[in-house]
């Protein structure tokens, strides 16, 4: 089984920064794909950023210049460092992982529990 902790959010001004980790243990032969997505009040949930294990990464427009996203594969934990942070980056942050799955030959997806972040104007 795989579990996701996460560590690193709460309450900041405007134009602040916070650091997101969240680290998976369990059987975990190797991850594909680590990052991070988000889910304001009344919103769908959307990615921020993701890596692939080659070190390739996708950010969300919005994000773009001001998120980075990294990860230490010694340690299967992805971070999301988060600066100049507006209100409307106000969301619960979830992480998520893709390991591939010999068995079923296929990409098999992980979430974290959710950790509030709340930028205040």
């Amino acid at each position: 089984q795989v579990q996701l902790v996460e560590s690193g959010g709460g309450l900041v001004q405007a134009g602040g920064s916070l650091r997101l980790s969240c680290a998976a243990s369990g059987s975990i032969p190797s991850i594909n794909v680590m990052g991070w997505y988000r889910q304001a009040p009344g919103k769908e949930r959307e990615l921020v950023a993701n890596m692939a294990s080659g070190g390739d990464t996708d950010y969300a427009d919005s994000v773009k210049a001001r998120f980075t996203i990294s990860r230490d594969n010694n340690k299967n934990t992805v971070y999301l460092q988060m600066n100049t942070l507006k209100p409307e980056d106000t969301a619960v942050y979830y992480c998520k992982i893709a390991i591939y799955s010999t068995a079923t030959r296929a990409l098999a997806n992980y979430w974290g529990q959710g950790t509030q972040v709340t930028v205040s104007s």
